[in-house]
């Protein structure tokens, strides 16, 4: 009997091999059809930026485009994002594909015939408005991965989601916006797994990921330092916040490197604004302090708010001042699953080739992709764009930030197999 079995299981493994095969070739040659198209979507889109929760002409672009290939297609979701669903040759699984539309309050500073010469309003203020951090080629990637899969359909075993989303940067003050607004409005429902990509200035091509924590969360916080106003050629005549605060800002930097368990993970906490006075002669009533944290583990981020709150107010207190500490919880940490990531790094060294994917060391910025891997099993990764002839890249938020576009066939095909081979092994 075994020896019955064993031909005819070699026989279904070679079958399933060449089809898997054929979706590969067929997607490899559809991804090649619409290259072109993907080339025009980014500089229409890198020449009209938007800001976060603005993407208006953004989102049109994308919802007429889905609507096009034949989706049932879902807007203003989360403001002005948009959910295209396609429905393969089965309903499940579901895989859904991410990307994000907003652009940063920058002003373009490279010599491109697609600058961008757009404007706009940022917290009260007129700005330049840029695609500094690369959400343009994420848009256009989509877009063409969309095209892609569309014209695949019969053959997609499952369907896929795609999830066009605004404000990743964060909601202008008073909104609500991003992935968090989307999921809690059904952007994920039914959804199986998720992946995402960011254009990050590594070799252009290249891909690179990492298991579990790849960017950092990122929490604010608002410390007010209360002394009492004194001149300031009597300084024992009252309380100095000034100094107070600047004995804050030191001890908050002995969290990281004495109060945690500096083998557990990379940690930071800044200070990044102070201000307080009015002239050089006045001890004033009171400082305000504006700072960011950083860590890579959720149990170590907790233990940073309960440590940061506990130096601030207890250094005050020695001083005769006091301090009032204000937590903003932001964005989780980007948590690649393990179990994910493993099953589809053989899909990323299909697309960009084996020496090209490699594993990334973490960075402390942050991505709100992070708040759809707390809900489903994820997969973000790095897509290089950066010239190898340029010795220093401009980074992600740079006025000179600079995406070559030999990166954009890469990332439709990635972005295409991902979904297509995960779709199979489900």
């Amino acid at each position: 009997m075994l020896s019955r079995l064993v031909p005819l299981a070699l026989i279904l493994y070679a079958s399933c091999s060449r089809g898997q095969e054929d979706l590969t070739a067929e997607a490899d040659r559809r991804a090649d059809a619409v290259i072109d198209k993907v080339v025009a979507w980014r500089r229409d889109i890198h020449q009209h930026p938007e800001l976060s929760n603005r993407e208006f002409r953004t989102a049109a672009l994308v919802a007429e485009h889905l609507r096009s290939l034949g989706m049932e297609v879902q807007t203003e979701v989360g403001h002005t994002g948009v959910v295209g669903i396609l429905r393969g040759a089965a309903d499940s699984p579901v895989v859904a594909l991410r990307a994000d539309m907003d652009a940063l309050p920058v002003t373009e500073r490279v010599d491109l015939p697609f600058a961008s010469k757009a404007r706009g309003e940022y917290r009260g203020a007129e700005v330049g408005v840029m695609h500094a951090c690369g959400h343009d080629n994420h848009v256009a990637i989509l877009m063409g991965t969309a095209e892609v899969l569309a014209g695949m359909r019969d053959q997609i075993p499952g369907t896929v989601k795609f999830i066009f989303q605004p404000a990743e940067e964060g909601p202008p003050a008073g909104e609500e916006g991003g992935a968090d607004l989307m999921i809690r409005e059904g952007a994920l429902q039914n959804v199986d797994a998720i992946f995402g990509l960011h254009v990050f200035p590594y070799k252009v091509g290249s891909v690179a990921y990492r298991e579990g924590g790849i960017m950092a969360s990122s929490d604010s916080f608002r410390i007010v330092v209360k002394g009492r106003q004194t001149h300031g050629a009597v300084p024992w005549g009252g309380v100095d916040p000034i100094v107070t605060a600047s004995q804050i800002v030191l001890g908050l930097q002995t969290i990281t490197s004495r109060q945690l368990d500096a083998t557990l993970t990379p940690s930071i906490v800044t200070v990044g604004k102070i201000s307080g006075g009015v002239r050089s002669n006045i001890i004033p009533d009171e400082v305000e302090m504006l700072g960011t944290i950083r860590t890579f583990d959720a149990g170590v981020r907790e233990q940073i708010h309960e440590k940061l709150t506990r130096t601030a107010v207890s250094i005050a207190e020695a001083a005769g001042a006091t301090a009032e500490v204000m937590i903003d919880k932001g964005t989780p940490v980007t948590s690649n699953d393990a179990q994910l990531t493993r099953m589809m790094v053989p899909t990323l060294e299909k697309v960009a080739g084996a020496e090209n994917v490699s594993v990334s060391p973490r960075t402390t910025t942050a991505e709100d992709f992070a708040y759809y891997q707390q809900q489903v099993p994820g997969l973000f990764f790095f897509l290089g764009v950066a010239d190898p002839e340029d010795k220093s890249p401009a980074p992600n938020h740079s006025p000179y930030f600079y995406a070559d576009e030999r990166a954009l066939p890469v990332g439709v095909r990635a972005m295409s197999h991902l979904a297509l081979d995960y779709l199979t092994k489900e």
